[in-house]
């Protein structure tokens, strides 16, 4: 049994502190779950980017969501001062117990000290020195070879160190769009005739656009999908180089789709794919977002890594290309933003994919 494990009938107060982008932010959704489980007496609180809030707000787990704002940095000295001492306060008054890092971000450290929180969970990392190893009482090992674990077992792993052992069936993702964003979906695809489960949801971009599979590949699919019966419905988020993507495979198409690029919230997003028969895409958030509402997903990989990252729990087909360099984690071959692992997958190979997740003969 493990030695140092963590009585939770001793503490009141948990942070869970995750700094990285949406997908990241949404894979820890399971480490509340399971906290509220096994600790059913215990306020659970998060800490993340602010433009990656959606990813936990309304998590039934949670009690209060705190946020940093990225724009802090460029709004000032004295407006960045304000806003951190606002963020410190908040975070004190709450009297943690247990802080948990799930990332290797100095803040994370500074946060438990100036908390007092009793206990603290990070990752082991011996290049941070003795700061680090003397702030948290403790630390849980990754795996040292990348692409052998997904994530979400690598944020469980923070638990299970300090006695917290998840069955299989409390893994989950969990996104809730709620009603708001229900609604809005609901209506918007009463305006295109669909009714839901009777649509095909294709999210191509990434906002690293060496993870996307070549525009004009992505518009053969397309257009052979339409040409078997299916309505498509495309989303992308609203940055320049996504709706630039967009346009292109757009521009490629001898039907119409469903084009809902850049007009959706991630909650929004979140109710669409719920409603979707299919989710296709690339290593993103949104391919994330499809595996916590349960939709059937078929994902193309390239540069990173699928036992890592892939869609979590949900029925799936993955591509990749037998590329003995991947996953590199590069910006494309080279650096040269165009990845040949990513483009040696043929259409051919998607639609049959495709067809086996969802049953066609």
């Amino acid at each position: 049994m493990l030695k140092d494990a963590i009585d939770l009938s001793t503490l009141s107060r948990v942070l869970v502190i995750k700094l990285r982008h949406h997908g990241d932010v949404l894979l820890t959704s399971p480490v509340f779950s399971v906290l509220k489980n096994h600790a059913p007496h215990l306020e659970i609180d998060a800490l993340v980017y602010q433009d990656t809030a959606e990813m936990l707000s309304l998590h039934p787990a949670i009690s209060q969501l705190h946020t940093i704002d990225r724009k802090w940095k460029s709004a000032g000295i004295l407006a960045q001062a304000k806003a951190e001492w606002q963020l410190l306060s908040a975070l004190r008054a709450r009297h943690y117990d247990l802080v948990i890092h799930l990332t290797e971000h100095n803040r994370g450290a500074w946060l438990k000290r100036l908390t007092n929180a009793k206990y603290g969970v990070a990752k082991r990392q011996p290049g941070k020195g003795r700061a680090w190893e003397n702030t948290f009482s403790h630390f849980f090992s990754s795996v040292r070879r990348g692409n052998s674990r997904h994530t979400v077992e690598t944020h469980l792993d923070a638990l299970r160190r300090i006695g917290i052992y998840p069955s299989a069936g409390e893994r989950g993702l969990t996104l809730k769009p709620g009603g708001e964003a229900e609604n809005f979906i609901e209506g918007l695809l009463a305006e295109h005739q669909l009714k839901g489960k009777d649509f095909i949801h294709l999210h191509p971009t990434s906002r690293w656009l060496f993870k996307c599979w070549p525009a004009e590949q992505m518009a053969a699919l397309i257009a052979s999908l339409q040409a078997q019966g299916h309505r498509i419905v495309i989303t992308a988020a609203p940055a320049t180089e996504e709706l630039a993507m967009a346009k292109s495979i757009l521009a490629g198409l001898p039907q119409p789709v469903v084009d809902l690029s850049g007009r959706l919230s991630l909650k929004q997003l979140a109710a669409l794919t719920a409603r979707a028969r299919l989710f296709i895409g690339v290593d993103s958030a949104p391919m994330h977002i499809a595996a916590a509402m349960g939709t059937p997903t078929v994902a193309l990989f390239g540069p990173s890594g699928e036992i890592e990252w892939g869609p979590w729990q949900v029925p799936n087909r993955i591509l990749t290309s037998a590329h003995a360099c991947r996953p590199c984690g590069n910006d494309g071959c080279g650096g040269g933003k165009m990845s040949e692992c990513l483009s040696a997958i043929s259409v051919g190979q998607v639609l049959d994919a495709i067809h086996e997740v969802m049953g066609d003969e």
